[in-house]
């Protein structure tokens, strides 16, 4: 079962148990959760459902694991030549890192997942 979120103009495709980072949350404490209602589309092994363009009643549950959580230094320089002219400045984003708990999506049938066929000459 996988669903796609929308959180802070970006989207992610998550599973239960999948850990992402999304837009820093201030006050988000570990342990505490997190609800998510922009969902865009889900799948459960059948048939998907897509929202147009949300999935009303639908929302995914994640729990904190990391409250701060800092991403690349992004490093901006600017010179222009033969001015003696130079600005360098730098960026960390921040971001709060979760882990996806639940996903509850209304009428969504749950299929069971296609299992890989073994290959009987290797065993």
């Amino acid at each position: 079962m996988f669903a796609v979120i929308e959180d802070g103009n970006r989207q992610h495709r998550i599973q239960e148990g999948d850990v992402l980072s999304v837009d820093y949350r201030d006050g988000a404490e570990v342990g505490s959760s997190l609800t998510f209602e922009r969902i865009l589309i889900a799948n459960g092994g059948g048939p998907s459902i897509i929202g147009s363009p949300m999935i009303d009643g639908a929302s995914v549950e994640a729990e904190v694991v990391i409250g701060e959580d800092k991403g690349p230094k992004i490093e901006v320089q600017k010179i222009r030549r033969r001015k003696n002219s130079r600005r360098h400045t730098g960026h960390r984003q921040k971001y709060t890192r979760v882990k996806i708990t639940s996903i509850s999506v209304p009428n969504l049938e749950i299929g069971e997942a296609a299992e890989a066929p073994k290959d009987e000459a290797a065993e």
